[in-house]
């Protein structure tokens, strides 16, 4: 049984292959629908595969569920899965990913107008990003209480470094002749920051966002370990491990997981637009 259950994930993984070397090496290649079609491929592939060692391995649910008894789950936990998702994502992560932004952004603008805070916020910057979330989130659980606002609290201090050094960095992306040419147009520090600075900053601005979506789900699921009301989807994890239920927790894994691509492939929307003058857009 053992060697059947690998030799068919192996003739699973070799269609797999050939589907998508045959894709990607064909005429339409090129072509939007291709290129979102090879990756839905390898991803079907993985999950034959999983399923199929799964059940001819007959490994047990509680060390690996399959795939199929993942989406049943999933199915069937839907209310309860959405309230985790409402709880963890929007109302902690999202919460203090928008709070923790705007808050560097205008550190960032001040830091540039004062090279005395440059110097003193920078260094604090990438000791406090240093500090370890399952240090820090005990803290603001004790100090906010129990409900998301203490989420969305260590989630707004994890991704206010990463955009403020990225925002920092970007507004000193500009050359001196850039800086010279506004000046003989007469242009003070505002119009020079709108029209030059702030539109030259956008490509390091979106890294730290991008960069930053990740950060706060991981850091409203981790944060929910530490104290949590009896919902959320770091609450749901820890229980269901205790419970063995491990079949929920992967449900949850994929709801993360999914979250966080959307929110990330959001943002690389948004700079795709915003940003459609830089090279790294050009096609």
């Amino acid at each position: 049984m053992m060697w059947l259950g690998i030799l068919g994930a192996l003739g699973i993984w070799g269609v797999g292959w050939f589907a998508n070397t045959r894709l990607a090496n064909g005429p339409q290649s090129q072509t939007r629908f291709v290129q979102l079609l090879v990756p839905v491929i390898f991803g079907v592939t993985l999950l034959l595969m999983w399923e199929w060692l799964v059940r001819m391995l007959e490994i047990s649910a509680v060390i690996l569920p399959a795939p199929s008894v993942i989406g049943e789950r999933l199915m069937q936990e839907g209310p309860r899965l959405s309230a985790d998702f409402e709880q963890t994502v929007i109302k902690g992560a999202m919460t203090g990913y928008i709070v923790g932004g705007i808050a560097a952004f205008g550190v960032a603008i001040l830091a540039d107008r004062s090279d005395f805070l440059t110097r003193g916020i920078l260094p604090v910057g990438g000791f406090m990003a240093a500090l370890p979330i399952v240090g820090t989130a005990p803290i603001f659980v004790k100090w906010l209480g129990s409900d998301w606002e203490s989420k969305a609290a260590v989630v707004g201090v994890m991704v206010f470094f990463p955009i403020l050094v990225n925002t920092v960095a970007g507004l000193r992306d500009t050359t001196v002749m850039q800086r010279d040419l506004m000046r003989t147009y007469g242009a003070g520090y505002w119009p020079t920051l709108f029209k030059l600075r702030l539109p030259a900053a956008m490509p390091f601005i979106f890294n730290g966002l991008k960069i930053a979506t990740t950060l706060a789900l991981i850091g409203a699921i981790v944060a929910e370990f530490f104290g949590s009301p009896t919902v959320g989807m770091g609450f749901r994890i820890s229980t269901s491990v205790g419970q063995l239920a491990l079949d929920m927790v992967w449900a949850e894994i994929v709801i993360a997981a999914i979250a966080g691509s959307s929110l990330y492939g959001l943002m690389a929307w948004i700079e795709g637009r915003v940003t459609f003058w830089h090279p790294s857009q050009r096609k």
